[in-house]
């Protein structure tokens, strides 16, 4: 098998799960603040296909691969009503970090999961394909996505899951203006994350990736990740 078909692999066999459990993990922690929409959509579901978006999920990050950008994504939004909610502001918030902190969990998991086979590998373990293949390219990559998909994530935008900190700020009576914005903003910021790098040679993620998800990831984990 080809560096570059293993890498494809290591970078799926990452994504789709790291997208997954982000958006169940939105949809837990609306249905456990007292909402049940997506409980009834079915997207507390570890199942893919509930979530996979077939742009943000499969065209994009693979446009973005052939660009040699960082790879991030979107699956299709977990559906949430903050009418629901006890507090509608702190509801919010504490549903829109749910999906960032999901994915820190799991690069923790990747990098503590690296840790542990650490002497494993020294003592000659990488001389087996499948096992190098797995902690040299697999672990990695998998812990790399998910710190992406969460500082991505926690960017304060709309509609990114960091633009919810805006809800507790928000005067009540502006909350359904806010919600509106946040259901627009969507194809504006996407446009302006392929378009501006690609019209003006500007990549302010490239810049904020560095010195956020690979920082973190080469204080997490065993040896450097490029």
């Amino acid at each position: 098998m080809s560096n570059e078909i293993q890498y494809i692999l290591a970078m799926v066999l990452s994504f789709v799960p790291a997208l997954v459990c982000h958006e169940a993990a939105h949809g837990f922690a609306a249905y456990k603040l007292g909402d049940p929409t997506a409980k009834r959509a079915g997207r507390l579901s570890l199942n893919p296909l509930r979530h996979i978006d077939p742009f943000g999920t499969v065209i994009l990050p693979a446009m973005l691969m052939l660009m040699h950008m960082p790879v991030f994504g979107y699956a299709k939004p977990v559906p949430y009503n903050p009418g629901y909610f006890k507090d509608p502001r702190k509801g919010d918030l504490i549903t829109g970090l749910a999906g960032p902190a999901a994915n820190l969990v799991l690069a923790l998991a990747g990098a503590g999961l690296a840790w542990a086979l650490l002497g494993t590998a020294l003592t000659g373990a990488l001389g087996n394909p499948a096992f190098e293949w797995f902690y040299l390219m697999y672990l990695p990559t998998f812990t790399l996505i998910n710190l992406f998909l969460m500082f991505f994530n926690l960017l304060p935008i709309p509609p990114l899951d960091g633009s919810s900190i805006f809800a507790i700020l928000v005067p009540a009576k502006y909350l359904p203006k806010y919600y509106e914005i946040q259901r627009y903003a969507f194809p504006v910021f996407m446009m302006a994350v392929i378009l501006l790098p690609y019209l003006f040679h500007v990549n302010p993620f490239g810049w904020y990736f560095d010195v956020t998800a690979y920082n973190l990831a080469n204080l997490v984990y065993p040896f450097p990740i490029a």
